[in-house]
């Protein structure tokens, strides 16, 4: 049996209350007065149903915003980080497309030079070691990792550390803890 009520606290807004349906005789026997069981209390009663009503709606809603809030930011860094394996996969296409007149072995770190006709090449002689009579302009210094990506001077140590650390971690699977959250203690020490 529903009930169309509107509370104190909301006027303007009617909930409906769904009450138990009523027998007189469940399964054929008369347990209790019908009287006592099926007649309208007090209508202060309804009314405290249907505020509840509205608070489980309201927390239903709220709850229901805060997670899709949660999931919103998880897409925006999703899209960031898929953004970003684009873009080095790019980086990473266009360096291996570079003129290089050696085989490029992973683990060694390569010179981007730039000829005056717009040509990108790879050496193995740093500017440094070129010195002054470097014969063009540098354009950047990269290490071929092992899975054949490519990563930018600046980022080397960075990324060695990384690499260190799960190289650490997949030696050691059996000595970590059984946690079920992440714990990298002991790993970067």
């Amino acid at each position: 049996m529903d009930r169309a009520v509107s509370t104190s606290s909301r006027p303007e807004k009617v909930t409906t209350v769904k009450l138990v349906e009523s027998s007189t005789a469940p399964s054929g026997i008369q347990l209790v007065s019908s009287y006592q069981t099926n007649r309208v209390g007090d209508p202060m009663d309804l009314v405290a149903l249907a505020e509840q009503v509205q608070k489980g709606d309201d927390f239903v809603k709220a709850n229901a915003c805060n997670k899709l809030t949660v999931i919103a930011d998880q897409i925006r860094y999703l899209q960031e980080q898929a953004k970003k394996v684009l873009e080095e996969a790019k980086r990473d296409a266009d360096l291996h497309h570079a003129a290089c007149n050696i085989v490029k072995k992973p683990g060694n770190m390569y010179y981007l030079y730039q000829r005056p006709s717009g040509q990108k090449y790879f050496s193995i002689i740093s500017p440094k070691e070129w010195g002054p009579s470097c014969p063009h302009p540098f354009v950047g210094a990269f290490k071929l990792q092992h899975d054949m990506s490519w990563t930018p001077v600046d980022e080397v140590e960075k990324r060695d550390t990384e690499i260190a650390i799960m190289d650490k971690l997949l030696s050691h699977q059996t000595a970590l803890p059984p946690y079920t959250g992440p714990n990298f203690k002991g790993l970067v020490e």
